[in-house]
């Protein structure tokens, strides 16, 4: 699901500006790899996730017991940015029941030409993979450490999700995505 214009631009200014601080705070880290352990005492990031035309989305979704266990910035420097291999959410979190959502919050405008999320249409409704249908992969090249086996993928189903700076896109834990290297 994709929603237009969530944010303001101003706010969405604020988010790709806190994203080039994070980098020349952290120099030694990747901007796809700022996550859980910056994050978990990052201010910027909490008054945004906690902002009431987030959680009203998400809300409508999942219901009022929302609650965050995890975020990050995949924010990829142009021409150097690491692709991020098909993989479900869920597989990473270890929930039952998995009534989670993903909230993809755009700081700037996303395209097939910059290497936007995609998705292949359709799984939303699949089940989670089990473990021997993923691999590890290399975290030198890859965002991600584990992927879906390239045999399980149907490519030619797979939908770009452009982004303008302010939208937001939700999906379920289910729905294989990744995105190409920038």
């Amino acid at each position: 699901m994709i929603i237009r214009n969530v944010i303001n631009p101003d706010l969405a200014n604020e988010v790709e500006n806190h994203v080039h601080w994070l980098s020349d705070k952290y120099p030694d880290i990747r901007p796809e790899a700022f996550h859980h352990h910056l994050l978990i005492h990052d201010p910027f990031i909490h008054h945004l996730l906690k902002r009431r035309e987030i959680l009203d989305l998400v809300e409508q979704i999942i219901g009022l017991d929302i609650a965050l266990f995890g975020a990050h910035y995949i924010a990829k420097k142009p021409f150097n940015g690491k692709p991020v291999g098909w993989h479900q959410d869920g597989a990473y979190w270890p929930l039952e029941p998995m009534d989670v959502v993903s909230v993809w919050l755009a700081g700037t405008r996303s395209t097939k030409e910059n290497a936007c999320m995609r998705v292949i249409s359709g799984t939303q409704n699949k089940r989670l993979l089990i473990p021997s249908e993923m691999m590890e992969m290399d975290t030198e090249k890859y965002v991600l450490d584990l992927a879906i086996h390239p045999d399980k993928i149907d490519e030619s189903k797979a939908v770009d999700i452009e982004l303008n700076a302010g939208d937001i896109s939700i999906h379920n834990p289910f729905i294989i995505h990744g995105s190409n290297a920038n």
